[in-house]
């Protein structure tokens, strides 16, 4: 069941970068393909965690922006909360791993698979914090 899950994630987030080009996740069939698949989607989706991070620091910074205590206090906060969130993916991601052996092929696709789900779903938090009530409320008026 997780397994089908995890192609599912995978099979969204090759789609989702299918829609600006060919990527290496076209026409997996292979392990070697989807060694390169997983290093794809892993790089996307910690890009995009980059982004969604950056953008809840901006939204910080744009909410205090007369209170300066505030907004370190609020950038140290989301910088604990993301340390912290990185030593939960590691933990994460060692359980998913641990019956594959590190250095070979299976290992680093699982590692990479693993990561970027776990990147996605972050990526997806921060951004319902950075940008509140955009899932689709409508504000009241």
């Amino acid at each position: 069941m997780k397994s089908w899950l995890l192609v599912l994630a995978l099979a969204s987030l090759g789609a989702h970068a299918a829609e600006d080009g060919p990527t290496p996740c076209d026409n997996v069939d292979d392990s070697k393909a989807s060694l390169a698949c997983s290093a794809y989607n892993k790089k996307t989706a910690e890009s995009e965690l980059k982004d969604a991070y950056k953008d809840l620091l901006d939204r910080a910074k744009t909410n205090f922006s007369g209170e300066p205590a505030k907004q370190a206090k609020m950038k140290d906060l989301i910088g604990a909360a993301e340390a912290q969130w990185e030593k939960t993916r590691d933990a994460d991601c060692a359980i998913e791993t641990f019956e594959a052996k590190p250095g070979t092929p299976e290992f680093t696709t699982a590692q990479d698979d693993c990561i970027a789900q776990k990147s996605d779903e972050r990526s997806e938090y921060l951004q319902t914090l950075a940008n509140p009530g955009d899932e689709g409320d409508v504000p009241e008026q």
